[in-house]
């Protein structure tokens, strides 16, 4: 599951990293277009001997707990499949960070799938979206657009993520976070 939030003024923002990045997944790996299916957009499709179900939530970020419940009800799932994909603006851009567990850290949106699942057990990957310098206030600096070698350092690390991804899966989180964490 990418998260980020809907519409044109902030598709191209750090805040919506998780949509870029399961985008990313869905052209990389050759899955259909993104449908609508309850409070999402969703593709699926197998690789690598995996099925996926990629998420983009399509309500406003701090309400991502809302869709996922809606739809797991629909297409449910095991929780330990999920994998959360979001901006981090304490990592400096560029840099990943896997883990299988945790507080949402301030994060609105992780912090709504956390009430809305429960439990703070969910697996989630992590881009660090800080810039030089974060300046004002941080929903205002994470709703703002990427400095072009910022957003390069993110999008250079896509390929990574996408192995962590595929470790996670495979391999697990404790291997994921071994082999990514440390880069």
């Amino acid at each position: 599951m990418g998260l980020g939030n809907p519409g044109p003024e902030y598709e191209n923002t750090r805040h919506n990293i998780g949509f870029w990045f399961v985008d990313y997944l869905a052209h990389k790996l050759g899955f259909a277009d993104f449908t609508r299916t309850s409070n999402c957009l969703v593709t699926a499709g197998s690789a690598e001997g995996l099925d996926f179900l990629f998420v983009k939530p399509i309500l406003y970020m701090n309400r991502s707990g809302v869709a996922l419940s809606a739809l797991w009800r629909r297409r449910p799932f095991k929780l330990e499949n999920l994998l959360v994909c979001y901006d981090e603006a304490d990592l400096p851009a560029g840099t990943i960070r896997i883990r299988p567990d945790g507080s949402a850290g301030g994060h609105k949106g992780l912090k709504s799938i956390i009430e809305a699942l429960g439990t703070d057990r969910c697996a989630r990957l992590r881009f660090g979206v800080a810039g030089e310098r974060i300046s004002g206030e941080l929903a205002d600096y994470v709703l703002s657009p990427f400095e072009p070698h910022e957003e390069d350092a993110v999008l250079d690390r896509f390929d990574d993520a996408s192995d962590a991804m595929f470790c996670f899966y495979k391999e697990g989180i404790e291997t994921a976070m071994s082999r990514f964490n440390t880069r």
